[in-house]
């Protein structure tokens, strides 16, 4: 793929993304979030219906755009959530869930209808943090218990599937999966604690007069940090999404300087540009051939997101949320997308998972972040208009 394509790609993806707020605006009363757009406008334009854009052309972007994604989700991941309630109940929704999986996964097995059964099975217990953070923060639903419930049951829907990825599909069998997870926390820990080793203070100090100068050390080293680990997890076998998870988790604790800072300048260079980016590359790449040719089984996965990942919050969280947050929660924990392209391209590379199903999963996760984060925000706004009208 020449230069003049990729760049030609690039534009069209920019276009769609710069487009994004204001179809949005035009559209104000579907509430339909940006992500939506991107998707939409990654199908127009790619080969499966404009033709105007390859995604081998805007590939290694993309890729940057997904670990900005899931750097961002760490980075919002308060770990003193898992010392509370919070965490409690999400790391036993995410077990119901994967029970759930399992057992419903291995009848459709059974019955022929699903050949891939550990990918499919992950996949119906993931939850988009990444996907959801920015649709969650534009219409201010990280605050209160439902923002204290939602990101460590997010946090868990990401990272539980990337540790089942690394050590079920790993290509070079499981105790080696294994191993490179710990190795992989351990560097990540290791980097991340580099500036505060004694002998290095100048080190800090350079970091931190110049975090807000041109030099912007505090913004390369967090990129230099978040690059080692994607290549660190790719060469090992991991998905790289983990590598990108465990910086934004290490980062919100023990980077050097402005904190709060350096989360506005991750936002404004990871939400700017790779991250749209990302959701267009995903939207390129839906199989729409497939699709139409089974619809049934997108359906099908999308009801199962909802039955697994989302029906358990109903009833584990009645004494923190009421009727209302609870369907938020369920809503928004069934939401899933990342991990589902992932999953999907594992199956495909061992040739374990039928082409359909793949394209069923990946059109189910578009189909969640088009419906279910939407449902969740139209009931917020009503639940805020009928405070105020009260």
């Amino acid at each position: 793929m020449d230069l003049d394509t990729g760049l030609k790609a690039l534009l069209l993806v920019s276009i769609v993304s710069a487009a994004a707020p204001f179809i949005c605006a035009l559209l104000a009363p579907l509430r339909i979030p940006q992500v939506v757009v991107l998707i939409v406008g990654g199908v127009l334009i790619g080969p499966d219906v404009g033709g105007w854009a390859e995604r081998d052309s805007i590939e290694l972007v993309a890729n940057v755009g997904l670990g900005f994604l899931f750097l961002l989700a760490g980075y919002e991941l308060e770990l003193g959530h898992f010392r509370e309630r919070s965490g409690a109940l999400a790391i036993a929704g995410w077990a119901v869930s994967a029970v759930a999986a399992v057992t419903i996964v291995g009848l459709l097995t059974l019955n022929g209808f699903v050949h891939a059964f550990v990918p499919v099975a992950l996949a119906l217990t993931t939850t988009a943090l990444g996907t959801l953070l920015p649709i969650l923060r534009d219409n201010d639903m990280l605050d209160g218990p439902l923002g204290r419930m939602i990101m460590p049951a997010g946090a868990v829907g990401e990272f539980l599937p990337i540790v089942g990825i690394a050590v079920f599909l790993g290509s070079q069998g499981r105790l080696y999966g294994l191993l490179s997870l710990v190795v992989m926390c351990g560097l990540a820990l290791a980097l991340a604690w580099v500036p505060r080793i004694a002998l290095l203070r100048r080190f800090e100090t350079v970091s931190r007069e110049g975090e807000h100068a041109t030099s912007q050390t505090t913004l390369r080293l967090t990129v230099m940090l978040l690059f080692g680990l994607l290549v660190f997890a790719s060469d090992f076998g991991l998905d790289v999404v983990l590598g990108a998870f465990l910086a934004g988790v290490v980062l919100r604790r023990w980077a050097p300087g402005d904190v709060d800072a350096l989360e506005h300048k991750l936002d404004a260079v990871g939400y700017g540009f790779f991250i749209p980016v990302f959701f267009v590359f995903s939207g390129m790449g839906l199989d729409i051939d497939s699709i139409m040719e089974a619809p049934a089984r997108l359906f099908v996965f999308f009801g199962l997101l909802l039955a697994v990942r989302g029906v358990p919050a109903l009833f584990l969280y009645r004494r923190e949320l009421d009727g209302r947050q609870r369907v938020q929660m369920m809503l928004l924990t069934a939401t899933s997308l990342p991990l589902m392209v992932a999953l999907s391209e594992v199956g495909l590379d061992s040739g374990h998972m039928l082409p359909e199903n793949a394209a069923a999963l990946v059109g189910a996760g578009v189909l969640s972040v088009m419906v279910f984060p939407g449902i969740a925000v139209a009931l917020n706004r009503s639940a805020r208009t009928a405070s105020l009208d009260s």
